[in-house]
């Protein structure tokens, strides 16, 4: 079992940076890759970014260059670094883990909310 307890994440104007953050506990091995998955409303669930403990990435192309997933393995914590955010960024951000990089464990999500 891992639990993953995400940073509260807020309202930005357009344009704006934002940083999540989310801590993991429990299974060592359940947390080989973490990363986010976002849901904007109306819309299915989509990966923005993960991260295995060795460092390689598999990143959304919509977001390259915009957003940057990093993060500390001997803390077990993933950070989301979100730059010039638009208002379609806007969504429900999760932080999720796994053995593997199919996501087994899901944060209870955190609203970020881009204004125009």
């Amino acid at each position: 079992q891992v639990q993953l307890v995400e940073s509260r994440g807020g309202l930005v104007q357009a344009g704006g940076s934002l940083r999540l953050s989310c801590a993991a506990s429990g299974s060592i091995s359940s947390t080989n890759v973490m990363g986010w998955y976002r849901q904007a409303p109306g819309k299915q669930r989509e990966l923005v970014a993960q991260i295995s403990r060795g460092g390689s990435t598999n990143n959304a192309d919509t977001m390259k260059g915009r957003f940057t997933i990093s993060r500390d393995s001997a803390n077990n914590t993933v950070y989301l670094q979100m730059n010039s955010l638009k208002p379609e960024d806007t969504a429900v951000y999760y932080c999720v883990s796994g053995s593997t990089w199919r996501p087994e464990y899901w944060g209870q999500g955190t609203q970020v909310t881009v204004s125009s």
